[in-house]
């Protein structure tokens, strides 16, 4: 067998030259043919983390309509996708010496985000080389997908298990393209639900050399009106961020595209017929947006927050959790506007950070209920634990939450 990194270059090499849709059934032949696998397949997760679904590469795949979806909670693929470890299973005949088959289960991740899971089956258990390699190629699996949904809809489709409302179409292009981010001084994952519907929430991250870019926002309002504002306050902000401005600039920008919307849109109504007068009413009335912004020093810690008239975070520390009570400035979109205030929000090594929207805070009727949930899931990964904080939404309101709910948790470890 070729050295470990021929073997990863060749099988790369054979992904980039394929069509993108296609790059799936590429990697399997490989593996087929590298490790005599019998059948190779890529299991992806849906948007809203709780089901997989089965990925060939064939051509036509997505012509069959839904994606079936496999729910993962008590499955084997729930423990790889928790562990991050790979999973070993003989079949059924084990009792027939050399006759079982083997399936071997790889999680598909990159810096915390659990993409899927690589499955084999193989004739016989891998050998310790054969099981790296098998590591290594759900590895590179993550970095294949990553590329190649730029240049394809069939990995967007395998996440949909349900059909997404229009608002929520426009939603998810404002959110960052993987929900989890592990980075050594800092790990940081976000959830929202209902991840079919959401409309007017939002959360974003960023990083740079020398700090963390977070945001959570929620627009006023529900279904498109609500998708078009979170579609402007999020353009600005990242807008003013990417010019250099600080955090005030980032706010000021944002509180303006907002106000500028809703006159925009009070100006249509005034020109328009009754009938449209009253539709644009519903779909450009008047506009807020709530907000929090904040920007982490990679080196000391030290983190500068703008609160915009938001839900208070919260936040863990030795098992106990304290709500962050700033100062509050108006919401972005509310004139006349005094301005931002950039305040310090203290974080220590071994803290974790929640940032949430008021669709968290009202299915659990209290505070108290939130907090003990937070404290109760203080030692799981954050990508596990923001899962566990929209389920509980779910579960309380009969899976039909009255506005979304968003959480962005983050842990930080230190320089």
């Amino acid at each position: 067998m070729a050295d470990e990194g021929t073997w990863l270059g060749g099988l790369l090499a054979s992904v980039e030259e394929a069509p993108p849709a296609e790059s799936i059934a590429v990697m399997a032949l490989t593996l087929k043919e590298r490790i005599a696998a019998v059948d190779v397949s890529f299991l992806i997760t849906d948007l809203g983390g709780k089901a997989l679904v089965r990925l060939t590469g064939a051509v036509g795949e997505e012509d069959r309509g839904q994606p079936e979806r496999i729910d993962l909670p008590g499955t084997v693929y729930d423990r790889v996708i928790h562990s991050q470890h790979v999973q070993t299973e003989v079949g059924e005949r084990a009792g027939e010496a050399g006759s079982a088959p083997v399936r071997v289960l790889a999680p598909v991740t990159d810096r915390g985000d659990a993409i899927g899971v690589l499955e084999l089956t193989l004739a016989a258990p891998p050998d310790r080389r054969t099981a790296q390699l098998i590591s290594e190629a759900a590895h590179a699996l993550a970095y294949v997908v990553i590329v190649n949904r730029r240049f394809t809809d069939l990995y967007e489709w395998g996440r949909r298990t349900t059909r997404l409302s229009l608002a929520a179409e426009i939603q998810h292009r404002l959110l960052p393209d993987s929900f989890t981010c592990a980075a050594g001084r800092f790990t940081v994952a976000g959830a929202l639900e209902p991840a079919h519907d959401i409309g007017g929430d939002t959360f974003d991250y960023t990083l740079d050399h020398r700090a963390l870019h977070l945001s959570l926002t929620d627009a006023m309002g529900h279904d498109v009106q609500a998708a078009l504002l979170a579609t402007v306050v999020v353009g600005a902000l990242r807008n003013a961020r990417r010019a250099g401005a600080d955090l005030v600039a980032q706010a000021e920008d944002a509180h303006r595209a907002v106000a500028h919307y809703a006159d925009q849109a009070h100006q249509a109504v005034a020109d328009q017929s009754d009938r449209v007068h009253q539709a644009l009413a519903e779909h450009g009335g008047q506009a807020m947006v709530t907000g929090q912004l904040l920007r982490v020093a990679l080196d000391t810690g030290h983190t500068a927050f703008v609160n915009a008239g938001h839900v208070w975070p919260m936040r863990l520390r030795d098992g106990k959790v304290q709500e962050i009570a700033p100062l509050v400035d108006l919401p972005f979109g509310i004139t006349p506007n005094p301005g931002y205030r950039v305040q310090s929000l203290d974080l220590r090594p071994g803290d974790r950070l929640v940032l949430l929207t008021d669709g968290m805070l009202e299915p659990h009727g209290a505070d108290s209920a939130l907090r003990d949930l937070i404290e109760r899931t203080g030692d799981r990964h954050p990508r596990d634990a923001v899962r566990t904080f929209t389920e509980a939404v779910l579960e309380t309101t009969g899976h039909d939450p009255r506005d979304d709910a968003t959480v962005l948790c983050l842990d930080w470890h230190g320089p």
